[in-house]
């Protein structure tokens, strides 16, 4: 992406807003004993449809199946999200204006309605507003984590944001070279967006899942290579467009076995030049 849009559309020259991270020191998300700093919400268990449509969601810190919970992977340790259920692990505080790193394998175990589809789960941040929504996670951007499709974007709920993007065969793909689209659900051009390039490992293998926000931009990076860039972060509140630059992380179970570790968090004060030349 050229400097002179980001420049005109990102805006580099923004100071920090309220942020849970100030200094440039790594803070690690993640104790490898518990889900201290954490919450957990989980919809209801699946059945077939029709079969459970009265039952009510398991709720907010309820697991009695640990889809979340702390192993030990590899020689460390390591959280686990099993995919049995529906739902997310979050942060308890937001974060704003940082880069946060963490690694990620897939396991073995599938559960239905995907046993048949590529394994899934998804990193969602600026986080805002309930649990539970007609799309059960909280109001957010995707950088998503499934197989062969890890850092596209996804919008979840009444988010938009603008990407560089041509459209092909697939759908609209990430590319630095092309104009700005503005990316939301309900309209013609929807609220997806493929990565480029496709930078994942091999399943089983570790990855490096990187993602740096600053003001109104966010930048998905894996395993070192940028494949996705988000600009004017925002949402709609009571009917008008509102900047959404700060929230909490989210981690979602999505029918796959899933591991993550070594997840830790710094403030940044400006996007690393790299990333955007």
């Amino acid at each position: 992406m050229k400097l002179r849009l980001l420049a005109a559309g990102i805006g580099l020259l923004i100071t920090s807003s309220v942020t849970a991270q100030s200094s440039a020191r790594w803070q690690s998300l993640f104790n490898g004993k518990n889900l201290t700093g954490w919450e957990t919400y989980l919809d209801k268990p699946y059945a077939k449809d029709g079969e459970n449509d009265k039952t009510p969601p398991i709720g907010l810190n309820k697991d009695p199946n640990h889809v979340f919970s702390v192993v030990t992977v590899d020689g460390k340790p390591a959280l686990r999200v099993s995919g049995e259920t529906f739902g997310g692990i979050n942060t308890l505080a937001d974060y704003g204006n940082y880069h946060l790193r963490m690694e990620f394998k897939w396991g073995t175990q599938k559960w239905p309605p995907k046993l048949d589809r590529p394994r899934d789960s998804g990193l969602l941040y600026h986080s805002v507003g309930p649990h539970g929504t007609p799309m059960l996670w909280m109001e957010s951007f995707e950088l998503q984590v499934q197989e062969g499709d890890c850092g596209d974007y996804w919008g979840v709920m009444n988010v938009l944001a603008d990407i560089t993007a041509r459209k092909n065969e697939k759908g609209y793909v990430y590319d630095p070279a092309a104009p700005l689209i503005t990316f939301q659900d309900k309209t013609p051009v929807g609220r997806s967006c493929l990565k480029n390039p496709d930078a994942e490992k091999p399943s089983g293998q570790w990855n490096v899942l990187e993602l740096y926000c600053f003001g109104d931009t966010c930048v998905h990076v894996m395993n070192g290579k940028v494949n996705l860039v988000l600009t004017k972060t925002r949402h709609i509140v009571n009917g008008q467009v509102e900047p959404l630059t700060k929230g909490k992380i989210q981690i979602q179970s999505e029918g796959a076995e899933v591991f993550y570790r070594n997840i830790e968090i710094r403030g940044i004060k400006q996007l690393p030049a790299e990333l955007v030349k």
